[in-house]
């Protein structure tokens, strides 16, 4: 499977091979994810899969990339930009936190940094399409708030990537280094309330 990325085509089964990959991906990883398995998971035939996906790297990098919108526009329909910041804020932390804490959400971060050396492609769209485009949900929530004057912020895309990194605090190490499950609701709750207090300590506007 070598063929380049714009030889992606769509048709009836696309779902149905998207599904039956993110079902393999997630079980074996991305080295011992076979295509075979894939097309008997999928319920198609090998021929079948290769029209849609010539290449098993382009076929991942569309379940990542998908996922990862997903749950980026999930949590952009929960949040209410009128809403005071620190509501927004917490929402927004809520949703990094439980992401962090899914099984595909820590599958999918363990199998891109596995392959960003061999296949930095992987890494790259993870990147984009998942903290990325987190951190641009968030400046522009923060934006918002500056121009109301609930915040004081002269590098906006910085103190979005300063409020992503604080929803991260000790969750992430113990999701990467300790055995499941590793952290309780009363571990994430105080992970979110600290990132939006320590937030908002910093940048909230004085009266």
């Amino acid at each position: 499977m070598t063929a380049k990325p714009q030889l992606i085509v769509k048709g009836r089964k696309f779902d149905q091979v998207l599904e039956g990959a993110r079902i393999v991906f997630m079980r074996d990883g991305f080295e011992r994810a076979s295509v075979d398995d894939i097309a008997r998971e999928a319920g198609v035939s090998k021929a079948t899969l290769y029209a849609y996906f010539p290449d098993k790297r382009l076929l991942f990098l569309e379940i990542a990339s998908a996922e990862c919108r997903r749950q980026a526009a999930d949590a952009e329909s929960d949040i209410d930009r009128d809403a005071p910041i620190d509501v927004v804020l917490r929402v927004a932390a809520q949703r990094i936190t439980a992401f962090m804490l899914s099984d595909f959400g820590q599958r999918i971060f363990r199998i891109a940094v596995a392959e960003s050396e061999n296949f930095p492609a992987v890494a790259h769209e993870f990147y984009h399409s998942g903290p990325k485009l987190v951190k641009d949900r968030i400046a522009e929530a923060l934006r918002c708030a500056t121009e109301r004057g609930e915040l004081v912020i002269d590098d906006i895309p910085f103190a979005a990537a300063q409020f992503a990194q604080l929803c991260k605090v000790d969750i992430q190490d113990r999701v990467i280094f300790t055995p499941q499950p590793c952290c309780t609701k009363a571990d994430t709750t105080r992970v979110i309330e600290g990132a939006v207090s320590m937030f908002m300590a910093r940048y909230g506007a004085k009266t």
